[in-house]
C-alpha cells in the first residue's frame, strides 16, 4: 500500500486514481475546481465512463479514495510518496501543447512539499517537459527539499479506460533518476504488464509517436476507402485481408469520417509542430491530418450526390454525435464539423446521442434536438451516422424508412449492410463500399 496523490480530476486523473485506489494504494485526488470536487464528493462524475461511478463509489466507500482542492491536504498531510499529475494540456495558437495548467501544479507542489516527492507527469506533454518541471519545482521550492521526476504517460483510451488501465499493454516509464523509475514501476507490478524504462525525452515522444502512428492507420484506411469507392472494392473486406498479415493487424483499419477526441488530433498537431521547431518538415503527418480533415467533407458530397447541389430547406439528421461510442467526449467529434457545413449549405440539422446531448447543444449552435433515434429520423431528408453506438445498429430499418421524408442514409461508420439497405429500397452510401447493392 502506497500513498498516492493525484492532481486533476479530468478524464486522466479520476481514472488513474480510482484505478490505483482499486489495487490497494490510498489516493487522495485533487482539483482547484471545486464544483468537480463537491460533485465526486456525493458521487457525481465529470466524465461518462462506463463503470466509473461504481469503482469510484466503492474505493470511497472503503476509505481508499479521497477528494480535495487543497495542495496541503493532498499531499503533506495526507504524506503523498508520489505525486500523479494529470492536468490538461490543451492545443495551443499553433498547434503546440499548452502548459499553464502543468506550469500551476509544479509551482503548487514546489511550494507546500515538505518532504521528498516522486513528481509523475501521467499528462501527454512535449518532449522536454519532464526537465522543464524538474527545473520550475527547484526554482519555486522554499528550500531544498530532495524530488525526482518520473515521466509515465497514460494510454486509456475513452468508453474503455478502467480495461485499459487494468490490463495495459505496456507501462512506459522515463526518469534520470533510476530508482525513481523503479519506485513507480512498483506500483504497477500488480497490473502484470511489460514495463519500459528509459530516459525522460524518450518516453515523452513515445506517446506522441504511439498517437501519430495509430492516427496515421486510420488515414490510410480512409484514403484506401475513398479509392475503393471509385474503383467499385469493398474497403471493409480490403482491411479484412490486409489484416490478417500479422505486420499490419486489425486494429485502427476502421474506415469512416476520421479520428476525434482529446488525443489524436491534439497530439499528432503537437508533434508536427515539435518537428516544423526543429526545422524537420513533417510531411506524412500534415497528410495525416489533411486526410482526416477531409473525411468530413466526404460526408457532405454524398448528401449532394443524393439529395442534389441545394440543401436549402433540407433536413439532415446526425445519428450519434460523441466523437466515439461510450463517451460523451464532443471534442474534435466529427459531427461538429459535419453539422457546421450542412448548416452553412442552408440545411437544418437535427442530432441525438445516447450520452452526449449535454455538451452537443453546447459544440453545435442551432442543433434541433431528438430524444431517441427514431424522433431523430421523424422528417427527415437524409441521416447521417456519426457514431458508431451499438443500439443504432439493430434499429427497425423499416420503421426508419417508414419514419423518414426521404429514404436516405449516409453511414459514416458502415454500421450497416448495403445489400440489406438495398432489399429494404433505402438508398445507402458508406464509406468505400463501392455502392454494390446501394438501393437507389
Amino acid at each position: 500500500m502506497q500513498r498516492i496523490a493525484v492532481i486533476g480530476v479530468g478524464y486522466v486523473g479520476v481514472v488513474t486514481g480510482a484505478c490505483f485506489a482499486d489495487l490497494g494504494n490510498h489516493v487522495c485526488a485533487l482539483d482547484i475546481n471545486q464544483d468537480k470536487i463537491a460533485n465526486l464528493t456525493h458521487g457525481v462524475m465529470p466524465i461518462f465512463e462506463p463503470g466509473l461511478k461504481e469503482l469510484v463509489d466503492r474505493n470511497v466507500a472503503a476509505g481508499r479514495l479521497s477528494f480535495t482542492t487543497c495542495y496541503q491536504e493532498a499531499i503533506n498531510d495526507h504524506q503523498a510518496q508520489f505525486v500523479f499529475v494529470c492536468v490538461g494540456t490543451p492545443e495551443g495558437v499553433d498547434g503546440e501543447a499548452d502548459l499553464q495548467y502543468v506550469r500551476s501544479a509544479a509551482q503548487s507542489v514546489a511550494e507546500i512539499m515538505d518532504h521528498s516527492l516522486i513528481i509523475i507527469n501521467k499528462s501527454t506533454v512535449p518532449v522536454g517537459t519532464g526537465d522543464w518541471v524538474a527545473d520550475i519545482v527547484r526554482a519555486a521550492q522554499t528550500h531544498a527539499i530532495p524530488f525526482s521526476v518520473v515521466s509515465c504517460p497514460e494510454f486509456l483510451r475513452e468508453g474503455s479506460a478502467i480495461a485499459d488501465f487494468m490490463s495495459p499493454d505496456r507501462t512506459v516509464l522515463g526518469s534520470h533518476d533510476l530508482e525513481a523509475a523503479n519506485k513507480v514501476a512498483q506500483l504497477h507490478l500488480p497490473l502484470r504488464a511489460p514495463i519500459v524504462v528509459t530516459n525522460l525525452r524518450t518516453a515523452e515522444m513515445i506517446k506522441y509517436a504511439s498517437n501519430a502512428f495509430l492516427a496515421t492507420k486510420i488515414s490510410f484506411i480512409n484514403e484506401i476507402a475513398n479509392i475503393c469507392e471509385d474503383l467499385g472494392a469493398d474497403v471493409l473486406e480490403v482491411a479484412a485481408g490486409m489484416g490478417l498479415d500479422k505486420r499490419i493487424g486489425h486494429h485502427f483499419l476502421n474506415p469512416g469520417i476520421g479520428y476525434g477526441g482529446s488525443c489524436f488530433p491534439k497530439d499528432v498537431k503537437a508533434l508536427a509542430y515539435m518537428a516544423v521547431v526543429q526545422g524537420r518538415n513533417p510531411q506524412l503527418l500534415q497528410a495525416v491530418m489533411e486526410i482526416n480533415d477531409f473525411q468530413r467533407k466526404t460526408v457532405i458530397l454524398k448528401v449532394r450526390e443524393v439529395l442534389g447541389d441545394d440543401l436549402t430547406g433540407r433536413t439532415i439528421g446526425l445519428l450519434g454525435l460523441a466523437f466515439k461510442p461510450n463517451t460523451d467526449d464532443m471534442r474534435e467529434a466529427p459531427s461538429v464539423e459535419i453539422a457546421r457545413m450542412l448548416q452553412q449549405a442552408g440545411a437544418a440539422v437535427r442530432g441525438y446521442d445516447p450520452a452526449a446531448m449535454e455538451w452537443a447543444i453546447r459544440a453545435i449552435p442551432n442543433l434541433g434536438l431528438a430524444q431517441n433515434a427514431y424522433d431523430l429520423v421523424a422528417g427527415c431528408d437524409a441521416v447521417v451516422v456519426c457514431t458508431e453506438w451499438n443500439e443504432f445498429k439493430h434499429l427497425d430499418l423499416d420503421r426508419v424508412k417508414r419514419l423518414m421524408k426521404q429514404p436516405v442514409i449516409i453511414d459514416g461508420r458502415n454500421i450497416y449492410d448495403p445489400a440489406k439497405m438495398k432489399s429494404l429500397e433505402i438508398v445507402y452510401r458508406g464509406i468505400g463500399r463501392g455502392y454494390d447493392g446501394c438501393g437507389d
